[in-house]
């Protein structure tokens, strides 16, 4: 199956953005390839997801799924596009940042660049919590010993070479002791009520009105601070203003670019000027490092 897109589409900063997120057992790159497993209401699956053929007439990438319930395919492809963020227009957004000569020069170096999106909302909260004040490195392999753990071994034929596990369930993790993986036992609570409160409101992730809805519906939750909402509101929601003032990475990358040191509270004032595409200005000063 082909995935068309508008172009310009960076499919290599794709690429290494979800393979230096992927996590062991659910997730592998290969090659210029990304395969992930699925789980739909305990029904499992896999898709594979690379570049077309580059003579083709219509710019794509190149979808191999697998799940044996065909009326879902339609909803996995659907979320597969937002995974991939497939259907930005980037024309708007490019003429507004430009108008900075900093994203000017980033846009310039890389015209293709798109907001990756999320699977699943409850699995990109639980990776943002787990992310919360450690590397990116050290939570992929937090969220692997919680996949291997909690998560339910993956049945689905033909699954791509090191695709084990599907990402566990609310149930799952609810009343579980996720401290005792190695995190903070403050964090295994954050993750715990958080499992707790996707299963008490199924639509905790659904799309919002609004981004101060988005925003507000993670807020209320214990252990979700203004960092990991604005970046669930980000890839999940895909909210295109959501913007983690606080991130270190967002700080250093703009320190880095103009050569003086910068704070959260000046980054968020220069953030006005990219409204309201401030998470597309976020993702080029994060890949610019």
């Amino acid at each position: 199956m082909r995935l068309a897109y508008r172009p310009p589409y960076d499919w290599p900063a794709m690429l290494g953005f979800l393979q230096a997120r992927a996590i062991e057992g659910l997730e592998r790159v290969e090659g210029n390839r990304y395969s992930r497993s699925i789980g739909l209401a305990g029904v499992h699956g896999w898709f594979s997801v690379g570049p077309g053929d580059a003579d083709a007439l219509a710019p794509s990438l190149v979808l191999q799924l697998y799940f044996p319930d065909p009326q879902a395919r339609a909803s996995i492809v659907a979320r597969i596009r937002r995974l991939l963020d497939l259907d930005t227009d980037l024309a708007p957004i490019h003429r507004h940042l430009c108008s900075d000569p900093l994203m000017a020069r980033l846009i310039a170096s890389r015209p293709g660049l798109r907001v990756p999106g999320a699977w699943d909302g409850f699995e990109l909260a639980v990776r943002a919590v787990l992310g919360q004040q450690i590397t990116v490195g050290a939570a992929i392999r937090l969220a692997g010993k919680l996949v291997a753990r909690y998560g339910q071994p993956l049945a689905a034929v033909g699954a791509p070479a090191g695709l084990s596990h599907v990402f566990p369930e609310p149930a799952q993790m609810a009343g579980a002791d996720l401290a005792s993986l190695g995190m903070p036992r403050s964090r295994g609570r954050t993750l715990s009520g958080l499992a707790q409160a996707a299963l008490d409101d199924p639509q905790l992730f659904a799309p919002k009105a609004s981004l101060e809805h988005s925003l507000s519906a993670l807020l209320a939750l214990w252990g979700v601070g203004d960092w990991t909402a604005h970046y669930v509101a980000l890839r999940q929601f895909r909210e295109a203003d959501a913007f983690p003032a606080a991130d270190v990475g967002l700080i250093n990358a703009l320190a880095a670019l103009e050569g003086e040191p910068v704070n959260a509270r000046q980054l968020l004032a220069r953030a006005e000027a990219w409204r309201p595409w401030r998470g597309y200005a976020a993702q080029h000063l994060w890949t610019a490092l």
